[in-house]
């Protein structure tokens, strides 16, 4: 797993792409923090800005520095993506135009460990074209989206990836609205 994340480094330490195995489902990802390379994954997506992406984190420690309110729910066993209302911290192309972001702390090893060795949450997105089909695993995924990725982790391919995390508003008052 080191070598596949010592790779991985280095792309998104170069503002690359890299597709790769979370905790939920296969993802598409970037330095949470590099506008350029946001860009391109809006790009091999064929998705619009106005379509915000979700951002991993590796622990709460990270989040902290990201958002000022944390619910309890950033904590669920189920992978728990919320959205923030006030983020700071991320690229301002991965912002929904009321300035909020999905964040998640990531309970799969490997992400915890590339995110540590960044010092930046990644982006995570689903690995398909919008409007797609997510894919199920790593055997469904398009090559056109292969094509275009600068990296592609060598772990977990024959996994089928099918869980989604739910998705939670994080309202004005501190309480959440589950959305998914």
């Amino acid at each position: 797993m080191q070598i596949e994340i010592n790779k991985a480094l280095e792309v998104l330490k170069n503002g690359g792409t890299i597709l790769y195995p979370t905790d939920t489902i296969w993802g598409i990802g970037c330095d949470a923090t590099n506008p350029e390379a946001v860009e391109k994954i809006y790009k091999i997506k064929k998705r619009t800005e106005s379509k915000a992406l979700i951002s991993l984190v590796a622990n709460q420690k990270q989040l902290e520095k990201i958002c000022k309110k944390i619910p309890k729910e950033a904590h669920n066993e189920k992978p728990t993506t919320i959205i923030y209302n006030q983020v700071k911290g991320l690229s301002s192309n991965l912002l929904a135009s009321n300035g909020s972001a999905g964040i998640r702390i990531t309970k799969d090893s490997f992400c915890k460990e590339l995110i540590l060795s960044l010092g930046n949450p990644i982006v995570s997105t689903s690995a398909n074209i919008s409007g797609e089909d997510s894919p199920k695993e790593f055997l469904e995924i398009s090559e056109e989206i292969k094509d275009n990725i600068d990296y592609i982790v060598n772990l977990r391919q024959d996994e089928i990836m099918d869980s989604p995390s739910q998705i939670l508003l994080l309202k004005k008052d501190g309480s959440t609205k589950k959305l998914r």
